[in-house]
């Protein structure tokens, strides 16, 4: 469980709650749910679009074959105790 609540849309104004939203509707059409992860972020946009920036970023890297990068995803996660 996390130690903060995740932030709601309507706490945001109105830029800011589009905005997650629009993130929020994206992270439920490739996860099936929003994590909280992006919840948590939701509190700072800025590092919230940075973070996809991120994610981004990752899936569209063909350096590794993508199989062996599946591989190196979980055992990072693993690592860690990411139960992601």
């Amino acid at each position: 469980m996390a130690r903060l609540a995740g932030a709601l849309p309507r706490d945001r104004g109105l830029l800011g709650g589009l905005y997650l939203r629009f993130v929020y509707w994206l992270t439920r059409r490739k996860m099936g749910e929003v994590v909280t992860p992006v919840k948590v972020l939701g509190h700072h946009l800025r590092l919230l679009g940075t973070y996809g920036t991120m994610e981004m970023g990752l899936e569209r890297c063909r350096l590794l074959d993508e199989a062996l990068k599946e591989l190196v995803q979980m055992r990072a996660a693993r690592l860690i105790d990411c139960p992601f």
